[in-house]
């Protein structure tokens, strides 16, 4: 066992104190490492703290305040009370190791040391550096708040917090990494959580043994979920707390990682990646529309290209009044290999316009949509129902409300695509055989992935496929075992 790795004690010679923070730390090296020295009714008082994390002002009104004491005070045995009392900021803790001090320290507290103390007071005067609460980009909605969570983990509690004013909201701060000490909030309402779930959560953050989380939230998920080379994604992100805050009260547990605007949600299942805050916020009728809608659009994103695919293959599977679907003109390249050709297509264009400037965006996607695609026709690269399919499918994949999820079907896509290319519709029926079979052996956290469809639940599959009125949502789902079930009052 290392130095680093003992409980060492806050030592009351501040001598040494000072000796162990500038090896430990490299004060005096790093130019954001902050000390001051004070002699305060004739007793010495040392002041550690990171000069980016923590506000200006409030480090010299606190040096103002301590320096005071010499005009005002007098009896230097009592000087840690006076100095305590003296501290008016909204949170003040003794700690009595150095690996607590500097662990406080590192995440943006002030720590004072007392020449013949044995403790240390650590003030929480953080300021994070981050930008505002703005409205995500990839869960925008037409109606409904523009907040949306930051990098910020105190911001982000508090932003949920906001919308559950129930005093048995739970946010309890785990710490994660041996050297990057990451906060890392578990949250939860305390009597509709399921103990087992909670406990299950914590126990796999806290075994947790990595250098640092510079990728933060993903960097947990594939830590907290076992099964690592999964296409398809067993958490879901949020960046939206009105979303968070609904599946807080639905009985689903929340982990905010600090530096990350994304909020993981435990468990959830295929469906739960299906919605979006845009159905809510509409009219039930409208909200179900919207919901089938989008359903329709991720169906497509997986199984439109294969299908077409097949037909233009075994052309007597169509019915007399869809003999028209299948390509005119064929081009010079088999159909397959243009159906691959262009989701790879779609996908360099995806990729240059995240690194592509906005105002040029707009104009690559001109280039692209126009020039390139209409010349590939007119040399015979690709026909165009190829063109006309692989948008509608990449249009399906937009549509999707979850990220994770439009990559996973797309690789799904190009799967399927190639075994029917290979094998016909043998190769398409089994293929959707094996894609069926695989998700229903997925689970998230002893979830069954395709929960309420298999094990088939009616009242939740309902639910799933109907955006159902606020006032009869009397229940909770059942697959995340609830305290408690019901979510508004008997009458």
């Amino acid at each position: 066992m290392t130095q680093h790795d003992q409980k060492i004690p806050v030592n009351p010679k501040l001598k040494h104190t000072e000796n162990y923070m500038k090896t430990r730390l490299g004060i005096g090296v790093s130019f954001d490492l902050g000390f001051r020295k004070l002699v305060l009714l004739k007793r010495d008082i040392h002041i550690y703290y990171v000069t980016g994390l923590c506000d200006s002002i409030v480090i010299q009104d606190l040096l103002k305040e301590l320096v005071n004491l010499n005009d005002h005070e007098s009896n230097g045995r009592k000087l840690p009370e006076i100095v305590e009392n003296r501290l008016i900021h909204q949170q003040v803790e003794q700690v009595k190791t150095m690996d607590e001090a500097i662990d406080q320290m590192l995440s943006g507290l002030i720590v004072l040391f007392i020449d013949g103390e044995r403790f240390a007071f650590v003030i929480d005067v953080r300021n994070y550096p981050g930008r505002t609460p703005e409205e995500p980009d990839i869960e925008r909605v037409v109606r409904g708040s523009r907040d949306g969570y930051t990098e910020n983990i105190i911001e982000n509690t508090a932003l949920t917090r906001r919308r559950i004013r129930d005093p048995r909201l739970r946010n309890e701060m785990l710490k994660v990494g041996e050297r990057s000490k990451t906060d890392v909030c578990l949250s939860y309402i305390d009597d509709v959580a399921d103990e087992g779930l909670i406990q299950l959560i914590k126990d796999r953050i806290q075994a947790i043994e990595v250098d640092g989380i510079s990728m933060a939230d993903k960097t947990i998920d594939e830590f907290i979920i076992n099964r690592k080379w999964d296409p398809y994604p067993l958490v879901r992100y949020t960046e939206r707390p009105d979303v968070a805050a609904n599946h807080l009260l639905e009985g689903h547990v929340l982990i905010i990682v600090d530096t990350s605007p994304s909020v993981i949600i435990l468990p959830t299942t295929f469906f739960h990646h299906l919605q979006h805050a845009e159905e809510y916020r509409q009219t039930p009728a409208i909200g179900t529309f919207i919901r089938w809608i989008r359903i329709m659009a991720v169906f497509a994103s997986m199984y439109l290209l294969p299908l077409w695919l097949l037909f233009v293959m075994e052309p007597d599977l169509l019915p007399k009044q869809l003999a028209f679907i299948g390509p005119n003109e064929e081009g010079n390249i088999s159909i397959p290999i243009q159906i691959i050709m262009g989701v790879i297509g779609i996908e360099f264009l995806r990729m240059a316009a995240i690194h592509t400037p906005t105002p040029l965006s707009t104009a690559m996607g001109l280039i692209a949509a126009v020039l390139i695609g209409q010349i590939a026709i007119d040399v015979g690269m690709f026909s165009p129902e190829v063109i006309l399919y692989v948008s509608v499918s990449a249009i399906g994949g937009y549509v999707t409300p979850s990220y994770e999820l439009s990559v996973s079907n797309k690789i799904v896509n190009i799967i399927f695509v190639i075994i029917t290319g290979l094998f016909g519709l043998i190769g398409f029926v089994s293929m959707f055989l094996v894609h069926i079979l695989f998700l229903i052996h997925l689970k998230s956290l002893r979830t069954p992935y395709l929960w309420p469809f298999i094990p088939f639940n009616p009242r939740a599959m309902l639910h799933t496929l109907v955006r159902i009125p606020v006032p009869y949502t009397n229940s909770r789902p059942s697959i995340v075992h609830p305290k408690n079930n019901y979510r508004q009052p008997e009458k």
